[in-house]
């Protein structure tokens, strides 16, 4: 098992939610795949995005619907500094995931998160375990406080 999936499990029991981690027999890093495979609406799989913070070079998280895409100028507004894309080292050194595992919990360090209020109007989303096979179900509310998101309007919608 690698330790980025070990990560999300052990943030997972730490916080005591059962939650069952699936290994699909395709891919999931993209929502559309990760839907297919959790035979699930696309807005039920929390999408984690990730950004570099210009002014303090640091990554920012923003967990979003699988339909929806990040509009920057919103998110550089939530985040109060301009937004630009994280490259794969800096994501890596600030959560400990690889581009297309990344998952909204069980980082190396902690990260600024903003959560999309759409993924709230479903009983369960899927989320990213830390690899590019591996999602698990989880109530959305739980999964915010887990992730110590906050609620803000950061979206434009992709379908």
């Amino acid at each position: 098992m690698s330790k980025s999936l070990k990560r999300v499990k052990r943030a997972l029991d730490a916080a005591n939610v059962a939650a069952e981690v699936l290994e699909m027999a395709d891919g999931t890093r993209t929502a559309a795949e990760a839907a297919a495979a959790a035979h699930c609406a696309l807005d039920q799989i929390a999408k984690s995005i990730i950004f570099r913070a210009e002014t303090s070079g640091e990554a920012v998280l923003f967990v979003t619907a699988g339909g929806h895409q990040v509009d920057i100028a919103k998110a550089s507004a939530v985040a109060g500094e301009p937004l630009g894309k994280a490259d794969a080292a800096l994501i890596r050194a600030q959560t400990g995931f690889a581009i297309g595992g990344v998952a909204p919990i069980g980082h190396l360090s902690p990260i600024r998160a903003w959560w999309d209020p759409l993924l709230s109007e479903f009983d369960v989303v899927y989320a990213a375990a830390g690899t590019p096979r591996h999602i698990f179900p989880i109530a959305p509310d739980i999964l915010q406080k887990m992730s110590g998101a906050s609620r803000a309007d950061f979206v434009t919608q992709a379908h």
